[in-house]
Parts: structure tokens; C-alpha cells; sequence
């Protein structure tokens, strides 16, 4: 038999497919869930893969970095219920992601997923739709990401030099710098990646509880029980009901990536079983690390005002001051922030790389021919990398660090990665998960319908809310530009599909293209 093309698509013969998932071939090459030769090492196990969500997530570093998107709406009360708020909602989320993860575990994850559910009339272009929706926004995502420890940076500096006036040209070098930072060490660490990812779970597990002890450790006066639990502040011009919906961005950007490891399922020796447990550790720790540390961050406060209208692009320098009482103490903690969130800003890019990756081998993007190749001796998708790489220094270059700026970015991640997910969990509440193979993690014929139905409607809701200006009356500075951005995406993903993709474009392996749906089910153990 003549060896198989790598990176090529392998047909499913009834004597190719039958036996496992991934599949052996006689010429030695294995075929993965998405119906591609393995080209990726299998060199994560659980540990490591759990250690690689919650350091992608890094829910309190994240949380804390971000805060100005909601501490205007709603103060210290409207920061902590909106985050718990967010916490259920993912964690909804999260279970139908775990149990397509469970089912059909291939790179393309939410975008495969949303091709299968469908069923074989509307998943190819429900597919092609979700993978390039999730594609921008988890480029969106990691670009705003980058921007918190850029400007972690410059308030480090900063804090020592009084008489430093910040251009934004300062925000952007750095930015470009940490960019490039992620890629090289995607690149040329993927081998280390386990570990590296494993120590950095060390990193967080640890900086975690200390930033939270010396927040309350070391504060004169803490802020009063009231005004942490009770003093609803709404300084953003809607009514309290509204402010609270649109502040439960920010808890949904500290915990809204549930699907990051999704993406790294042909990675690992045992996807099936494996990554319905990381996405779950991700939420479950994320959630209790990112509550505690914002119960201590806002005990800290002794002055919202000078929080809510610091200078900086991030006002958790002026939190950690107001908690320390000296230089070095905030600087320590903002150590913490910027080596956790520059681990979080690797692994961001680790996904985001992978996606695009997914969708070029399945000729969904321009230049597919270039962005599916894959260096297996780097075990790394290089030129997808670089391509991130590229167009996320453009975004820093159209921002450059304005609030606005990092509040849509923000925004269209979370809004984006969300409408992705609907596009795979409607259809499957809607055919009662008829097209997906059981997993070893399942909800059940009775109960994964209604969950489906449920996380339907929410992420339809939260989309609506998360489009609304972020304060009254709307201004050029407060305005929600996502109400544009969105729009503007799905116009070019549409005229993308007719231009090219509607003909070249061959969609992900659907179970249906085996024998039997139990094909899809079943996994080697090796």
C-alpha cells in the first residue's frame, strides 16, 4: 500500500476504521478522530493536560487583571455575585462540552462538534461557520490577553519612575514583544510543553493563595462587610438589573475558556476519557480560586473611586497599592500577575494555533495549502503559529491598549467562543443527540436534552447583554463596538463560503462517514 500523504485526510474503509479510534494503518501511521494521520506527539497525560486548562484559564489571574470591565457595574457586590453568576453559566456550558470531548475528541473540537450535530444536510456549513467564529474568537481573546501583562509592565516600571509619562507606542512594543514571546516558545518548547505546563500549575496553585493571604494579611483597614457584600455602586448610567447582565463579562472572561484543551485532543493518548476531566478541573478550580481572590481584592479597596478612574488601562496596580501600603509589595504581587498570565498567554497561543490549524486542513481558510502543514519533528503546526502571531500584532497595532479597545476585544471573545458553542449545542437539543456517539462521559437521552436547551437559551441571552453599550449615555469611549464586530465577521465568513470555501471546502469526518456510529466510539487504550 502506498504510504499515506501526512496531514492528508485518510478515507474510512471498513478495515481501516473498525478497531479503535485513533486507528493503526499498515503503514504505521494512525488515523484520529477528525479522520487525519496522527501528526501531533501524544505526549500528554492527565495530569499534564489538566495542568495545561487551568494554566490556559488561569481564572484569578485573569479575573484580576480584567476587573475594570465590571467593577463600575456594580462595585465590590456586582464584581463578586456577577462572577458566580458566570461560574454557573459556564459550568453549563462546560457540560456539553465535556460530553462531545467524551464522544468525538479531534483538534477541531467545537467546530467538528458542530458539524456532526446538524446531522449530514446542514453540518457542513454549520461546521464551516462555528470553526471560523470560534477561530476569531479565541484570536480575539488571546490578543486581549497579551495586553494584561503588557501592561502589568508598564505599571511595574512605572511604580519606580514617577516622572514616566506613558505613550501608547510603549503598550505596543511590549505587546509585540510578549507576542512573539508566546509563539517562539510554542514553537521551539512544544516538546517541554507538559512539563512546562505542569510547573506552571505549580506557579498558579501556589501564587494564588499567597497574593489572596498578603491581600488579607497586610491592609491597616479593610474594606466593610457591607460594601464587599451588600453596596450595590452603579456608576454606569443603567439600572441596577441591567448593570449586573453586562458586568457578568468580566466573570465570563475570567472562566470562559472551557474549551481550550478541546483543541489538543490529538495530543493525548486517551482523549475520551481524559478531556471531560480537564475541562471540568478547569471550571471547578477556576471557579473556587477566582471567587476567594476576589472576595480578598475587594476587602483590599479602601478607595473605589481611585480604582474606578486610575489612569492606567488596568486598575489592579492601584488595588494591590491600597492593599500593601509600599512599591515593593505591589510590585510583588504584580510579579505574580505577570509571570501566571504570560503562562496563560503560552497556552492561549498553543490553542489558538491549533484551531486555525484544524480549519486549514479541511481547506476552511485562505491559504490552506501553507497554514495545514505540520512540522512533526517540532510536533508543532508552525506556520498556523507564525500566522497568529502576524495578525494578533495587528490588533495590538489597530487598539494599542485603549480601555475601548480591550473591553471589545474582551467582549468579542466571549460573545464569539459562545455563538460557536450554540452552533453545536442547539442542533444537538434540537435532533436529541441523535448524531453523536456515546462517550464515556454522557448526559444521558433524558437529561442532555434539556441541559442542551437551557445553555441554548442562556448563551442567547448573554450574547444580547454582552452587545449592549457598556455605559449611559453612550459615547464614542463607552461604546459596545461588538454590535459591529460580530456582524461585520459573519459578513466575511459568508462571503468567504461563497467565494471559495462553498466548493473547496470538505468539512471535518462525521460519524456517519463510518460504518456505524459505534466506530467513533470506541478508543485504543494504549
Amino acid at each position: 500500500m502506498a504510504d499515506i500523504e501526512k496531514g492528508k485526510r485518510q478515507s474510512s474503509s471498513p478495515a481501516a476504521s473498525a478497531d479503535v479510534i485513533p486507528v493503526p494503518t499498515s503503514t504505521g501511521h494512525r488515523i484520529n478522530a477528525s479522520g487525519h494521520v496522527d501528526q501531533l506527539p501524544r505526549q500528554y497525560g492527565l495530569l499534564s493536560i489538566c495542568a495545561t486548562a487551568l494554566v490556559i484559564d488561569n481564572a484569578w489571574v485573569v479575573m484580576g487583571g480584567s476587573v475594570v470591565v465590571s467593577i463600575a457595574n456594580g462595585g465590590a457586590p456586582g464584581l463578586l455575585y456577577e462572577l458566580l453568576t458566570a461560574c454557573v453559566y459556564y459550568g453549563m456550558i462546560g457540560l456539553c462540552l465535556a460530553e462531545l470531548a467524551s464522544a468525538i475528541p479531534a483538534a477541531g473540537g467545537v467546530y467538528h462538534w458542530a458539524s456532526v450535530t446538524p446531522g449530514p444536510r446542514y453540518g457542513r456549513v454549520v461546521g464551516f461557520f462555528a470553526g471560523h467564529i470560534g477561530y476569531w474568537g479565541w484570536l480575539f481573546g488571546w490578543s486581549s490577553l497579551i495586553f494584561i501583562p503588557a501592561n502589568m509592565i508598564i505599571q511595574m516600571w512605572a511604580m519606580y519612575h514617577p516622572d514616566f509619562v506613558q505613550e501608547p507606542w510603549h503598550l505596543y512594543v511590549i505587546f509585540l514583544l510578549l507576542t512573539w514571546f508566546c509563539v517562539a516558545c510554542v514553537i521551539w518548547c512544544n516538546r517541554f510543553m507538559p512539563f512546562l505546563q505542569t510547573l506552571g500549575l505549580w506557579i498558579v496553585v501556589v501564587g494564588g493563595p499567597v497574593t489572596i493571604i498578603v491581600l488579607a494579611a497586610m491592609p491597616e483597614k479593610h474594606a466593610s462587610h457591607a460594601f464587599v457584600w451588600k453596596d450595590f455602586q452603579n456608576v454606569t448610567g443603567w439600572s441596577n438589573g441591567a448593570a449586573f447582565l453586562v458586568g457578568v463579562l468580566n466573570g465570563a472572561y475570567a472562566i470562559g475558556t472551557p474549551d481550550s484543551v478541546t483543541h489538543m485532543a490529538e495530543e493525548l493518548p486517551h482523549p475520551r476519557r481524559d478531556l471531560p476531566k480537564a475541562i471540568f478541573a478547569q471550571l471547578l478550580l477556576g471557579s473556587i480560586t477566582s471567587f476567594c481572590y476576589a472576595v480578598a481584592l475587594m476587602y483590599a479597596i479602601t478607595d473605589l473611586d481611585a480604582v474606578v478612574q486610575s489612569p492606567g488601562a488596568f486598575p489592579l496596580a492601584v488595588i494591590y497599592a491600597q492593599a500593601t501600603g509600599s512599591r515593593g509589595g505591589t510590585f510583588g504581587l504584580l510579579f505574580i500577575v505577570l509571570v501566571s498570565i504570560t503562562l496563560c498567554g503560552i497556552g492561549g497561543a498553543i490553542t489558538v494555533g491549533r484551531n486555525l490549524w484544524a480549519l486549514a486542513r479541511e481547506d476552511a481558510v485562505p491559504f490552506s495549502g501553507v497554514l495545514a502543514q505540520c512540522n512533526e519533528r517540532l510536533g508543532c503546526p508552525v506556520a498556523a503559529t507564525v500566522a497568529n502571531g502576524i495578525i494578533g500584532s495587528a490588533f495590538g497595532a489597530i487598539s494599542l491598549g485603549s480601555k475601548v479597545a480591550f473591553n471589545d476585544l474582551a467582549g468579542s471573545f466571549i460573545i464569539l467562543t459562545t455563538c460557536s458553542f450554540l452552533l453545536f449545542i442547539l442542533p444537538n437539543a434540537l435532533n436529541r443527540g441523535r448524531y453523536v456517539p456515546p462517550g464515556p462521559f454522557s448526559l444521558g437521552p433524558r437529561l442532555g436534552p434539556v441541559i442542551h436547551a437551557v445553555t441554548s437559551a442562556l448563551i442567547v441571552f448573554f450574547t444580547i447583554v454582552f452587545c449592549l453599550p457598556y455605559a449611559l449615555p453612550v459615547t464614542s469611549e463607552l461604546m459596545n463596538y461588538n454590535c459591529v464586530i460580530i456582524p461585520g465577521l459573519m459578513l466575511l465568513t459568508a462571503l468567504w463560503w461563497f467565494a471559495s470555501a462553498r466548493t473547496r471546502y470538505r468539512g471535518p469526518r462525521a460519524p456517519w462517514d463510518d460504518d456505524s456510529l459505534d466506530v467513533v466510539g470506541k478508543e485504543e487504550e494504549i
